[in-house]
This record gives structure tokens, C-alpha cells and sequence, in this order.
């Protein structure tokens, strides 16, 4: 956002609407990611590999708020460039959004109402599954 470099690890996370396409996320008030979302209209929603479960503890589970997780991700080298934006690498699509709304205040997340602008597949091979983040012990 803003090349506001977070990555967040999304849990909430629907497609809305085909035509045009649209999609929700839904972000915890106390995040960085909210703080940075509330000033950028463009972010990019990146379907990740099984490649990317080293990194997912560290992204999703500390906050942007104790961790500068772009040093973190430069330190072993895995962040690649997609249209001007800074994504992780091996990763299996990017999908470039512009906000267009927000709700509040239902529960402990606001929900963002996003448009899609741009998006790439960069492979269908290793998508990153339910079932991944269970056998590597990291949900459930």
C-alpha cells in the first residue's frame, strides 16, 4: 500500500463479485495493515505457495508494528517486483486491488470492499492450501 511494504497474512479473504471483479478482506483493527490501509487506495492480495510456509509465521503471526518485515524479507533475499509493487517470491498470484469502500465497526475487523485493477499467475503448481497450514502445524 503506498509502497508501504507489510504483508499481512490475510484469514479473511472472499471473492464478491465476477463482473466486475471484486473482492473483500477483512483486517483487524489493531494491525499495521489497517493503519496503512486507511491512507492507500491500491494494494496487491498475493495467493501464496507452499514455497512461502517458512515465511508465514513470521509474517502472520508478529505484528508490522514489532518487526520491519521488509528488512526481514530483503535479509533472505525474498522479495521480487511485480508492476511497481514489492512481493514475495515463489509466490502463485498477484492481484492488484483499489479500495473503493470500507464497514466498521461489526466486531474486531473492518471489512475493505476492493476492486481487481491488474492480475498475474505466476504458477498453478504448489498452491498454498487449507491443509498445508494444518500439517505444518501452523493453524488448528
Amino acid at each position: 500500500a503506498n509502497g508501504i511494504l507489510n504483508m499481512n497474512i490475510c484469514t479473511y479473504v472472499t471473492s464478491i463479485s465476477m463482473k466486475p471483479k471484486m473482492y473483500s478482506i477483512a483486517i483487524d483493527y489493531t494491525s499495521k495493515t489497517y493503519k496503512n490501509l486507511e491512507s492507500s487506495s491500491k494494494v496487491v492480495l498475493q495467493l501464496l505457495s507452499s514455497n512461502n510456509l517458512k515465511v508465514i509465521r513470521k509474517l502472520g503471526k508478529v505484528s508490522g508494528r514489532l518487526l520491519d518485515k521488509e528488512r526481514y524479507l530483503r535479509s533472505y533475499n525474498l522479495i521480487n517486483q511485480w508492476r511497481g509493487y514489492h512481493i514475495l517470491k515463489d509466490i502463485s498470484a498477484s492481484i492488484e486491488l483499489e479500495k473503493i469502500s470500507v464497514t466498521k465497526h461489526h466486531g474486531d475487523h473492518a471489512i475493505f470492499f476492493f476492486d481487481v485493477t491488474s492480475f498475474k499467475t505466476f504458477s498453478d503448481n504448489n498452491v498454498l492450501s487449507f491443509q498445508d497450514l494444518v500439517k505444518s502445524r501452523i493453524i488448528l
